[in-house]
């Protein structure tokens, strides 16, 4: 496992289920709301700053999702992307990344392409029984509950990079 990690450049996020808990509310208006982890949105800004890419890939459009890939200046956003491998099949061509270089978070049977090719698969706690029947790694913490974040310190430390994180210097 730790081989697998210490390859990552990239960490590629599916949304629903995976940086939030699932739900999708709608207002009276037809506003979507959402509601993201403020810890995992911390770890991708350092995660970024450590100097890996990140990407989300999403089967649905989502307004909400726009807004919160731009804060966390999210490197590549796919949203409709649905079926999901053909957006990922762009996303390590543009980059110039090999399969075994991408963690891919996952919850849902859409993603199970993906997390085929993938170097480290991840499912989420809260993902489907398939889904965590592929993944290298399953999280403790369930999708939109620090999921993402707990992924992202286990890439961080595995590569010896937590450290200066804590001091500060990433």
């Amino acid at each position: 496992m730790q081989e697998r990690i210490k390859k990552i450049k990239l960490l590629a996020l599916d949304v629903d289920g995976v940086l939030t808990d699932g739900l999708i509310i709608v207002d009276s208006e037809g506003r979507e709301i959402k509601n993201f982890d403020v810890q995992d949105g911390y770890g991708i800004v350092r995660f970024k700053r450590a100097g890996f890419f990140t990407a989300i890939i999403t089967a649905r459009y989502s307004e909400p999702v726009t807004a919160r890939a731009k804060d966390l200046q999210i490197d590549h956003l796919y949203q409709d992307a649905y079926p999901k491998l053909p957006a990922y099949e762009k996303l390590i061509s543009d980059l110039k990344v090999r399969d075994e270089e991408v963690c891919f978070v996952g919850d849902d049977l859409p993603d199970l392409p993906i997390l085929k090719r993938v170097g480290l698969a991840v499912a989420v706690a809260n993902a489907r029984p398939e889904v965590k029947a592929t993944a290298h790694y399953i999280t403790e913490r369930a999708g939109g509950d620090g999921a993402v974040r707990e992924v992202i310190e286990l890439i961080l430390k595995t590569q010896g990079l937590w450290e200066k994180i804590l001091r500060g210097e990433i």
